[in-house]
């Protein structure tokens, strides 16, 4: 069984279980999960665990992300973007400083209203399964963080944007708050996710040579170990004596490990035997002087 994070080119069509779906195919194992959905126009950078690295699905889904994104003000569609139903359409009679000056006031935290098509769950039905049957519910704006924001380029109607965002950010929610604010509307034409954490689009690889590396018996070179996902985190070792413990998931005493660190409430060190082998992330409790496991991956 392949065990590690994979940087998937997701192109556009397939939806991320759709990549999901083919990679148990390519691979020959069930046991592999996505840590972030793309929507099925975009494209970009979508990291895939395999094997015991799904356990971090849900952890690096906090991680930042950035995107390119091209925008295209006087038009609001259903969606936000142009796969929707056009709902308005306006001349663009604003100038490149007033188009500036909008979009770099987006920087910093706002409130977000997710999109009625999202993946987002109200009273146990999706928001896009409630919006395909014509109905639109009341969605509680939610806080999100745009961390950069950058013009690339500006040929009005149409402007590129780079963008580094929180987990939860919709970009093109983001194009339509941007096209309200001008009062002209705006969507989303395209949009290319360049980076999830420290996964790069450069670095990513399409399903088509996933295929050939896997043929060619070199699919293991194309995985990050699940250790190497958590850079800049310390490392302990726990001492021979004690190994027992950390196999069996107990929390551990800093005297039970090789380094003698100066630790923080809450702050997460990577652990692993004499030999080298990674046993999971811990997290220092101070109440009971321990380090106590967050997430295992033996």
């Amino acid at each position: 069984m392949y065990q590690g994070i994979m940087n998937v080119y997701k192109e556009a069509g397939f939806t991320s279980h759709d990549v999901v779906a083919r990679l148990r195919g390519i691979c020959g194992q069930k046991k592999i999960g996505h840590t972030g959905t793309l929507d099925p126009a975009a494209v970009g950078v979508l990291p895939v665990a395999l094997g015991n690295a799904t356990k971090l699905c849900d952890m690096l889904t906090d991680r930042e992300k950035e995107y390119v994104a091209l925008l295209r003000l006087g038009l609001r569609t259903d969606t936000q973007d142009a796969t929707g139903r056009i709902l308005e359409q306006k001349e663009v009679t604003v100038s490149e400083k007033e188009v500036r000056e909008a979009i770099l006031g987006f920087q910093g935290g706002y409130l977000q209203v997710p999109p009625m098509y999202s993946a987002l769950k109200i009273n146990g039905k999706r928001l896009y399964e409630l919006a395909r049957a014509g109905r639109e519910v009341e969605r509680i704006p939610r806080p999100v963080t745009v961390y950069e924001i950058e013009i690339l380029r500006m040929e009005l109607p149409d402007v590129e944007i780079r963008v580094v965002c929180s987990k939860g950010t919709y970009i093109r929610t983001l194009c339509e708050d941007i096209g309200q604010k001008l009062g002209c509307g705006g969507i989303m034409v395209s949009l290319t996710r360049t980076r999830a954490g420290d996964f790069r689009l450069e670095d990513a690889l399409t399903l088509d040579e996933i295929q050939d590396r896997r043929e060619k018996g070199i699919l293991e070179k194309s995985l990050r170990p699940v250790e190497d996902c958590f850079p800049g985190t310390a490392a302990l070792h726990v001492t021979e004596e004690y190994v027992k413990l950390a196999e069996n998931g107990n929390s551990l005493y800093p005297s039970q490990t090789r380094e003698k660190l100066s630790r923080e409430p809450g702050e997460w060190v990577r652990m692993y035997d004499t030999a080298g082998r990674f046993y999971g992330i811990y997290a220092f409790e101070k109440q009971r002087g321990q380090y106590r496991p967050v997430k295992m991956f033996l």
